[in-house]
């Protein structure tokens, strides 16, 4: 049933739409959104109750507001996700359209106080059993889209990642809260992948992977596309895999990111820069400052021999010798960390491990703090091969140039504060080794490394 609307808000229920949890009411919003988009723009409007529906395939100048009490609760049936050509983890491929979706629109935005619910265990069971035909919905997904705003709602059991936006510009994602369970796979919080002017603030995040996680495709991405320009503030964020990750999917390059004023506990990993060989592409010109974290294994990551993922365990990935430099070789510089502590730290204070042919530079620690835990457990601070776990060691740095610690105290720890080899350009200022665990513990340890002081 439908009624002529006079007003640009598109409220569902006069479409048909039934808040009883259990009648479909993809068509009814479905006409609601085109409605709106024919007469120019507007809300379309979720009142409160739960609204059983597929995929919402969003358009240009609408607005998708959920009101207090509104819940959009997805269906578990495969035939309400239409296949669309989107990324899955960096790649174009045939995947099911997201819960929410939208391709090459302006103008957009899910706003409100209601949530929007994934029912996802029904997709992470397929996806254990191997038996989904395509990738997973994400949640909220826009492909090649620009100004765009996700603010106020609640998003809970993504069927995988929560919020992605692909190749779009001028992205707002404000004051949304995240929440799905510890052991959901792959179930990341807000990925911005190949994406350009991006606003990350105020939200609350506690989910089963990465919590935030700046991507720009793989090498087998045909078109490279940047992610820049990105700013993530006033976050928390709860469990998942890493507080904020950059990469492995960076051969498009990743670039001018700062994330400041967030709390991080138990991310398993603080900030985490991630690739290796055959990837390509840069992360640079990287500032993260006032930062608490807690119970993480390490609190910052920049690893150049990420083994995950297809062709991860190929000897180019791995093997320590030098390689030509060429296009496939990626590169991490100009990152710079202050005004930072870290407590009950379990693995390592920190852990740079560049290429043999690919150093990692300029990197500076600034008024930084990390305490280890007492009763810390051996972890891997990295996913890397031939790497054995560590248990409350200080910075471990590896195949590195122009490094600045400056004004860095790490406690509790076991072995050198700062142990750095294969290094040039290594700088120890106003540095300080507090309560080590043996008294005969010593500040700095280098090997075939170049000293400033």
């Amino acid at each position: 049933m439908q009624t002529t609307i006079t007003s640009s808000t598109y409220d569902i229920t006069r479409y048909g739409a039934v808040k009883d949890g259990k009648t479909v009411n993809t068509l009814a919003i479905s006409q609601a959104i085109e409605d709106c988009a024919e007469s120019g723009g507007g809300t379309v409007y979720v009142p409160a109750g739960r609204f059983l529906t597929g995929a919402v395939i969003l358009k240009s100048n609408v607005n998708l507001f959920l009101e207090a009490g509104a819940i959009l609760s997805f269906s578990n049936d495969i035939n309400e996700y239409p296949v669309v050509e989107s990324r899955w983890e960096g790649v174009k491929r045939e995947v099911y359209a997201s819960c929410i979706y939208a391709e090459e629109a302006e103008n957009i935005s899910v706003t409100g106080y209601g949530t929007l619910e994934g029912n996802g265990q029904y997709w992470w069971d397929l996806f254990r059993n191997k038996k989904n035909l395509y990738p997973r919905p994400k949640l909220v997904s826009f492909d090649t889209c620009k100004h765009v705003l996700i603010s106020g709602v609640k998003m809970v059991n993504s069927p995988s990642w929560t919020v992605n936006p692909i190749c779009c510009e001028d992205v707002t994602i404000h004051n949304i809260s995240i929440l799905n369970p510890a052991n959901s796979p792959n179930t990341d919080g807000i990925d911005p992948e190949s994406c350009r002017n991006v606003r990350i603030s105020d939200c609350h995040i506690d989910v089963g992977d990465d919590c935030i996680a700046i991507k720009a495709g793989t090498e087998d991405t045909i078109e490279r596309v940047p992610c820049e320009n990105i700013t993530i503030t006033n976050c928390t964020m709860i469990h998942g895999h890493g507080g904020v990750v950059l990469g492995s999917e960076m051969s498009g390059d990743i670039r001018n990111v700062t994330v400041s004023n967030c709390v991080f506990e138990g991310t398993d990993r603080g900030i985490r820069l991630k690739s290796r060989r055959g990837r390509g592409g840069v992360i640079e010109d990287i500032r993260i400052t006032n930062i608490v974290m807690k119970g993480v294994i390490c609190p910052f990551i920049a690893n150049l021999y990420y083994f995950c993922g297809p062709r991860g365990k190929d000897k180019y990935v791995y093997d320590k010798n030098p390689y030509p430099i060429t296009e496939e070789t990626p590169a991490f510089r100009r990152i710079h960390f202050s005004n930072i502590t870290a407590r009950e730290v379990s693995a390592s204070a920190g852990f740079l491990y560049g290429l043999a042919e690919m150093y990692i530079e300029d990197i500076t620690f600034d008024q930084v703090s990390v305490s280890m835990a007492d009763d810390a457990e051996p972890g891997m601070p990295a996913m890397m091969s031939e790497l054995e776990p560590m248990k409350q060691r200080g910075f471990y740095c590896s195949n590195v140039t122009d490094i600045r610690f400056n004004r860095v105290t790490v406690s509790n720890h076991e072995g050198p504060a700062f142990y750095v080899e294969n290094g040039r350009d290594i700088e120890v200022s106003n540095c300080r080794s507090k309560n080590p665990r043996t008294q005969e513990e010593s500040l700095v340890v280098f090997k075939n490394v170049t000293v400033t002081r």
